[in-house]
């Protein structure tokens, strides 16, 4: 990357403090974001065991407030957003009119009419965008808010130990998809129980002002639990095992929710129509009546890892592709996650192989996710 590359992308609150800790940079969606400190499959293990700290922070944060918030937000996106209640969060997503997905989102909703959308990076400016438009008519505002926070997550079993040795907020409390406000360390924080890793965990919502302190904090409290600071890399290892979609490989705008299987996203009864909905429920009938490819796991019986866009075969045809592939630490065997035609989808079905440069290495269906956590 040449200097002027490298001086156009965006840098979080906790940059120099990636660099002090030794971190491999990389532009991840226009960030300069940390890829690992050391070992990723070190970094790895220690959210599946222990804990990891990341920096979020590159995340698209959009406030939308006002009397009709809620029902800009039934109309602009699939889920029902009006239901949810206060200090709730919901997995949703943002279609186009003919139903291919703009971006998978959680909302929070922190106020009687006031939200927080958080968009992927990569995404971010597409979701403000589409949002102010189909904002018009509505008693509500959207507000690009990507500047008045930075994101901190610690994630891993130790997770909450450490942050209630900083807070006195009730985490005890704090069911998953939930948030609440309170201060870490001192620090005002929006404390969520969400996350990206499969492990229980907490996203923190700061002023960038108050990121660094917070870090160290965390790193503080956290090391005699083994906690390690955690970079891109690992996260992607860890939502693969926990069967998560990942924006531009599972979830394009090519696909509708009921193509990526996730249809229960969309709420065909919720009040008032919404950007997408005659064309979702065209997809919703396709998808009864004649079922698209699904999306599975597939588990390496060698070593070679399989990448995103490579060929799924069975009997020397094509019947799928891999939309993201990577070597697990926890199963210590490389896996994928694929979309496969309906007849080769069944767990243990035999004869499926990935075509990696010519040669049809043999792989297992499973049943997504990979790795579930013990409660």
């Amino acid at each position: 990357m040449s200097s002027t590359d490298s001086a156009a992308l965006r840098r979080t609150a906790l940059d120099a403090l990636h660099r002090s800790l030794g971190a491999t940079m990389t532009d991840f969606a226009g960030w300069d974001m940390p890829l690992r400190y050391g070992s990723e499959r070190d970094e790895h293990v220690a959210v599946r065991t222990r804990a990891g700290l990341f920096d979020l922070s590159h995340m698209g944060e959009i406030t939308v407030t006002g009397p009709q918030a809620a029902e800009l937000l039934n109309h602009a996106l699939v889920g029902d957003i009006a239901s949810v209640g206060i200090g709730r969060a919901r997995y949703t997503m943002i279609c186009r009119e003919d139903g291919g997905i703009l971006d998978d989102l959680i909302v929070y909703r922190l106020a009687g009419t006031e939200y927080l959308v958080v968009a992927n990076a990569s995404n971010a400016q597409v979701v403000l965008d589409a949002l102010v438009e189909r904002s018009a008519g509505f008693d509500a505002e959207v507000r690009d808010d990507r500047d008045a926070y930075a994101l901190i997550a610690v994630q891993g079993p130790e997770s909450p130990g450490i942050l209630k040795s900083l807070t006195d907020a009730d985490l005890d409390g704090l069911k998953y998809y939930a948030g609440l406000p309170g201060t870490v360390a001192g620090v005002p924080a929006l404390i969520a129980r969400t996350g990206y890793t499969g492990e229980d965990g907490f996203e923190l919502f700061v002023k960038p002002v108050h990121a660094v302190e917070l870090w160290q904090a965390l790193t503080e409290a956290g090391s005699p639990v083994g906690l390690v600071p955690c970079g891109l890399s690992c996260r992607d290892t860890l939502r693969l095992e926990a069967g998560m979609p990942l924006y531009g490989h599972e979830l394009t705008t090519e696909l509708t929710p009921f193509d990526a299987g996730l249809g229960r996203v969309v709420k065909f009864g919720k009040e008032g129509d919404f950007v997408g909905r005659a064309a979702l429920a065209e997809a919703a009938g396709r998808a009864e009546q004649n079922p698209p490819r699904v999306l599975v796991g597939l588990v390496a019986e060698g070593r070679r890892v399989p990448r995103a866009g490579y060929a799924v075969v069975a009997g020397g045809e094509v019947v799928g592709e891999v939309t993201s592939g990577a070597p697990s630490p926890t199963l210590g065997k490389p896996i994928a996650m694929a979309y496969v035609d309906a007849a080769h989808s069944a767990p243990g079905t035999a004869g499926v192989g990935v075509d990696i440069r010519g040669s049809h290495e043999p792989y297992e269906v499973v049943s997504l996710p990979f790795y579930k956590r013990q409660k």
